[in-house]
């Protein structure tokens, strides 16, 4: 497998950095042998390069230097840890998917325009878990219709006739948790009045 040039590059300024932190700390090679247990032919052929770096080489080194072994590499900065996930359109909805995994439950962003005309009940397999992030909710549920405001939650078993979109002319974004085998949240409400201190 080929290393990426960053990778080439960091590998490439091992020895240099071996050298220049055992010259800081005013070491020789004979002392520095002597705390890692690696001979000093070793050490002197990691210092020019002539010898590729290991783990079972460099975390002894570190540890005598003590110095994060990172720093001591020089190892190439992570890169951006975002994951971007590209949002999907369905019935009009976008909805953006926030998990990969196959099976289990999944979680998704959806964000509901004001929609025409009545509501469409349906039935599924599965349980959900809605949380409204911003704008109103209405959520028709087994004979109940019920408004949610952002930082309420629902839950609720799919099977159950259900419907949820916009309460009003403006749209709702909301976050979903569905299980397809029907896992649950289990949100557990504190009631009226009652702080969660």
């Amino acid at each position: 497998m080929e290393n990426s040039p960053a990778i080439s590059a960091a590998l490439a300024e091992v020895g240099p950095r071996l050298k220049r932190a055992r010259a800081q700390r005013g070491i020789t090679l004979t002392e520095l042998a002597a705390a890692t247990g690696i001979s000093k032919s070793t050490l002197s052929r990691l210092e020019a390069g002539q010898r590729r770096p290991s783990l079972e080489l460099l975390l002894p080194i570190a540890q005598a230097h003590r110095i994060p072994l990172d720093e001591l590499v020089g190892a190439p900065e992570v890169g951006d840890p975002r994951v971007r996930f590209t949002p999907r359109h369905r019935n009009g909805r976008t909805v953006v998917p926030l998990t990969r995994q196959p099976g289990g439950p999944h979680a998704w962003k959806v964000i509901i325009p004001p929609g025409r005309g009545e509501p469409e009940l349906r039935t599924h397999e599965g349980y959900e878990w809605l949380y409204v992030l911003a704008g109103q909710m209405r959520l028709i549920l087994a004979g109940h219709d019920i408004t949610m405001r952002p930082g309420e939650v629902a839950e609720f078993d799919t099977r159950l006739p259900h419907w949820f979109g916009p309460a009003g002319d403006q749209p709702v974004e909301i976050l979903s948790l569905f299980g397809q085998q029907g896992e649950r949240i289990d949100v557990r409400a504190v009631p009226r009045g009652q702080s969660n201190a």
